[in-house]
């Protein structure tokens, strides 16, 4: 088997698959996701964090390794950031991704991520896994070299990057490598969407409410039609990106899947792809 070959299947082996927290997710996730598969639990600026907290407790307690959300623009302050942290280490919850987040923040609300990091590092934590944002593409309101500052800054906290959803094979290449050259060495997941058909997505987008699916779509340019445009195959994306995780050197980790919570078509999806890599 060649390197590329081997770091395919090390992709998909490691692959998370993030959901948003609705009424219907955790029957779905136990009924088709294996227990060995990491699940990440989005926060949304239309719904509480507490859903967010709650479902990652759940899920926890099914036996899986969940990695809740904590937008840091969602926590109000060192006070409620303590509290959560131990919630989370009751549940046994040893991972946590921290953006920034949609929500504009109340007013006592951290204004930042590196803001909520700086904090809890003051803290005694249970958190071996903290996930910061990356930013392949340009962000569609934040300038690069805002986004390039922030994660130079939250490198001291952060034990991975997670990149935000992409579908550009080599640009993402070439963003690992530029990332690599400025000496930051954290390991990267990288995000791209699964195989998720345009009318589920539509109707997710209904059920859910445009600030957990279709609003962060929108606010990408172009990302709606990329997804259900013919020539778009997440296993092609897969199947390059492998080239660069067979470089130790870039240390490509995993990927993480944005399901739409088509959680059982991304498990039977991500089976396939295993089998005929």
């Amino acid at each position: 088997m060649s390197n590329i070959s081997e770091a395919m299947r090390r992709l998909l082996r490691q692959a998370r698959f993030e959901i948003l927290p609705t009424t219907t997710i955790e029957d779905r996730v136990l009924a088709s996701v294996p227990r060995d598969t990491t699940v990440t639990v989005t926060a949304s600026p239309v719904k509480p964090l507490e859903v967010t907290l709650s479902t990652a407790e759940r899920l926890r307690g099914a036996g899986y390794r969940v990695v809740p959300h904590l937008a840091a623009r969602m926590v109000h302050g060192r006070s409620e950031l303590r509290e959560i942290v131990e919630r989370l280490a009751g549940a046994g919850i040893d991972a946590i991704f921290v953006p920034g987040g949609d929500a504009t923040p109340d007013q006592g609300c951290y204004q930042s991520s590196v803001d909520l990091l700086d904090d809890l590092a003051t803290m005694d934590h249970p958190f071996t896994t903290i996930g910061v944002t990356g930013y392949p593409e340009s962000h569609p309101t934040i300038d690069d070299d805002v986004t390039i500052q922030a994660m130079w800054d939250k490198r001291r906290h952060a034990t991975q990057i997670v990149s935000n959803m992409t579908f550009d094979a080599a640009g993402t290449a070439k963003w690992v490598a530029r990332v690599r050259k400025r000496g930051v060495g954290i390991p990267i997941v990288i995000g791209l969407p699964g195989p998720v058909e345009r009318t589920k997505l539509l109707t997710m987008g209904t059920k859910v409410g445009v600030g957990e699916s279709l609003r962060f779509l929108t606010k990408q340019k172009g990302v709606f039609a990329r997804i259900a445009a013919p020539g778009y195959s997440p296993e092609g994306f897969v199947r390059r990106i492998a080239r660069v995780a067979a470089d130790p050197t870039m240390k490509v980790e995993g990927l993480h899947l944005f399901t739409f919570n088509q959680v059982a078509e991304t498990q039977a999806w991500r089976e396939r792809l295993l089998a005929d890599s």
